[in-house]
Parts: structure tokens; C-alpha cells; sequence
């Protein structure tokens, strides 16, 4: 790989760009989101809202887009030559796509913690067209009939053990194919690439691991709604992939995949877009 492909963004400026990047996504994008949590609700589409309200969560999607994506990229490119550093000592340097993997790996665990809770809220306003902010933040809280504690874990962090599920694999496939791609690119045509070619590399290589991680997606929609079609709570993952088969069959599991796909894609193209752009302007205002 390029010398350019594992450079390291100073912490600040990853951080600055990551939270422009990740603002402008999720917000630019919501009404496809909406619509594939709607399709992937065990209640069905048109029961969940259909094409109506589809901008329901967008404050909630809007909270933690920047954090999450600030947190993840920041992580990422602090941890990126830290791996291969480690990689160099036992005679590894060959494998940079491994160093991908465990950053990107480390940036979502670091994001999740901020993006599960705002996804809880997000998902149940955008399959219930009444809900409120205020009105939806009580009732998860509330759902477990517990302790302050147990409310926040069991409820605005409910499935934050199959998110990470889902987003350490989509990021350990995405991320080494889309510095390979930047590599690949970069060196054809003997430079860097442009933040447009840089969005083109993320398109492609988020829309690929988006189908291959759209299971894992549908278990953790479902497991953050909180209660099958005939409102009986789910426990926990295996729960929800058991009463799945049985009520739904397998290609329950592929719910959702094409705006998935095409949500993806495009939002590769603007979130890879936005970071090298934000990355350009925040680098010489932050003196990095």
C-alpha cells in the first residue's frame, strides 16, 4: 500500500472532519434510513408508517451523527499507525489491510457508545408516526421497570452487543477495501486522490459490505423496536432470530436490503466525500 493511504490525520482534525462527515450523511440521507427501519419492522412497512413521517427522528439521528462519526474517525486514525507500528516490530508490515480492521474495529466500539442510544430512540420514532422526542426517550426508559441503571442499559443501550456485531464486520470489510481502493487509485495515477474519487472508493466498497452485513442489520432494527409483531418483548439477538424463522421464515433476514445498499452507497459517496473535504478545511484552521 501507498505511503498516502497510511498516513495518519492528527487526532483534532479527524475529529473535526468526522463530525462534519457524519452530519452531513445522516441527515442529507434520513428518509431512506426511515424507510428501510420500516421495512425491516417486525409489524411490517405500512403498519410502521408506510411513506408517511419520514423525517420522524431525524433530532435524534441528528444528535449522534456528529459524535458517533467524530469518535470513530478519530479512533481510527489514532489507532491506524499504532497497529502498524506493531505490525513493523513482529514482521507483519506486509499486511496493512490487518491494521484496517483493528483500527476501524476500535473506532466502532468507541462510536457505538454514543450512536446506540440516539439509534434506540431514532428507530422507534421512525416506525411510530405519534411519537415525540420527549415521549419516546420516557417510554425506553421506562420499559424495563428497574433501576436508573437497568433503564439505560436495557433500554437506550439495548442492542448495543449486535450493533457492534454489525458494524465490526461491516467496517473490517469496508475499510481494507476502501484504502486498497485509494491505494490502487492513487497509484495509477501517480498522486493522491481527490475527496471525489475518495467518495467514489467509499460508495462502492459501503454499498458491497452493506448486503453482506443486512442480517445483522435486521436482528439489531428489531431487537432496538423491542417487541415482535405481536408485541411480546424480545429478550435478547438469539431471540429475535428464532421467533423470526419461525413467524417469518429466512428471507426476513434480507428485509431492507436494497435501500440498505443504496442508503450506503450514496452515503459512502457524501461521508467519505465530507471527510476529505472536512479534512482540507479543518487541517490548516486547526494548524495540522
Amino acid at each position: 500500500m501507498s505511503d498516502s493511504s497510511e498516513e495518519s490525520t492528527p487526532f483534532l482534525t479527524a475529529l473535526v472532519a468526522g463530525g462534519f462527515a457524519g452530519t452531513s450523511v445522516d441527515v442529507a440521507l434520513f428518509p431512506i434510513d426511515t424507510l428501510k427501519t420500516r421495512m425491516q419492522s417486525p409489524q411490517g412497512f405500512m403498519k410502521a408508517g408506510g411513506f408517511s413521517g419520514i423525517y420522524n427522528g431525524i433530532g435524534a439521528a441528528a444528535a449522534g451523527s456528529a459524535p458517533g462519526a467524530a469518535l470513530f474517525f478519530s479512533t481510527y486514525e489514532t489507532a491506524k499507525p499504532m497497529v502498524l507500528k506493531w505490525q513493523k516490530s513482529v514482521g507483519m508490515e506486509d499486511q496493512p489491510a490487518i491494521s484496517h480492521m483493528i483500527a476501524a474495529s476500535m473506532g466502532e466500539a468507541m462510536a457505538c457508545l454514543v450512536r446506540v442510544p440516539t439509534e434506540v430512540i431514532k428507530a422507534k420514532m421512525q416506525t411510530d408516526a405519534q411519537a415525540s422526542l420527549g415521549k419516546t426517550f420516557s417510554l425506553v426508559l421506562n420499559e424495563t421497570h428497574g433501576s436508573v441503571l437497568s433503564s439505560v442499559t436495557g433500554g437506550l443501550y439495548r442492542g448495543y452487543g449486535i450493533t457492534l456485531m454489525r458494524e465490526i464486520p461491516f467496517a473490517m470489510i469496508q475499510f481494507p477495501l476502501y484504502e486498497k481502493a485509494k491505494s490502487w487509485w492513487s497509484e495509477k495515477k501517480g498522486s493522491p486522490v481527490n475527496p471525489i474519487q475518495a467518495a467514489m472508493c467509499g460508495s462502492v466498497t459501503g454499498g458491497f459490505a452493506a448486503g453482506v452485513t443486512t442480517p445483522l442489520d435486521v436482528v439489531k432494527t428489531r431487537l432496538m423496536l423491542g417487541a415482535d409483531r405481536d408485541g411480546k418483548q424480545y429478550l435478547n439477538a438469539i431471540d429475535v432470530i428464532r421467533r423470526t424463522l419461525n413467524q417469518e421464515g429466512p428471507m426476513a433476514f434480507s428485509s431492507g436490503i436494497q435501500p440498505r445498499v443504496m442508503w450506503i452507497s450514496i452515503g459512502g459517496f457524501v461521508f467519505f466525500g465530507a471527510y476529505e473535504v472536512g479534512k482540507k478545511l479543518a487541517g490548516p484552521m486547526l494548524g495540522q
